[in-house]
């Protein structure tokens, strides 16, 4: 199986990397589009911010590429918030695979934005989420949230309830760190890499 991870300006990706060999799986980093569209999986990962990492996807063509990929693809963190339709981020417009807005948490007495550390998810559906008991804690480091959705399959509560998980058709995306997340995380990339689709 070729597992691609989306090479971009979004941030160190080696946790990711390294997440992939403790599993056993291969991968090859790259933005070349002949590999990513030949790829069984694509991993689209991101830290940053997402109007600088939108630009650089525009420049390479890769704002085309991702949203026309068929075969099963997880974006992460900031790669999910892009493939999303808007970020108030840098007042920036997104690829639109899925149809919600990212917005910054409001200021809100108690809470601390960015929102860091262990947070438990509800609601979990799909695929992603088999072998999985709810309210398991993953790990998050943002401040930029999905609002639910018709196309969320897992939530959280931070400030306000916020998409924690998205899927539409090929395309699957979780806001946390899976590749931090412990055991819970490590099982979520499993199951990615099990899903036997290609739309």
């Amino acid at each position: 199986m070729k597992t691609v991870i989306i090479k971009y300006n979004a941030g160190n990706v080696q946790s990711v990397m390294y997440a992939l060999e403790r599993i056993g799986a291969s991968y090859l980093l790259t933005d070349d589009e002949a590999e990513i569209r030949s790829a069984d999986k694509v991993i689209f990962p991101g830290v940053g911010e997402a109007s600088t990492a939108m630009t650089y996807l525009r420049q390479r063509g890769l704002d085309k590429v991702i949203p026309s990929l068929k075969q099963p693809v997880l974006g992460t963190c900031v790669g999910m918030q892009l493939l999303c339709r808007y970020s108030e981020e840098g007042n920036t417009t997104c690829m639109g695979v899925f149809d919600v807005d990212v917005r910054r948490f409001p200021a809100t007495p108690g809470f601390k934005v960015p929102h860091m550390g262990w947070n438990n998810l509800t609601d979990l559906q799909g695929p992603l989420t088999k072998g999985i008991i709810e309210n398991p804690y993953v790990y998050f480091v943002h401040s930029y949230c999905a609002d639910v959705c018709p196309e969320t399959i897992a939530v959280c509560d931070y400030v306000r309830p916020f998409s924690a998980m998205l899927h539409r058709d090929n395309f699957y995306a979780a806001q946390f760190h899976a590749e931090i997340s412990g055991n819970v995380g490590q099982r979520i990339l499993e199951n990615f890499l099990d899903i036997d689709q290609r739309s």
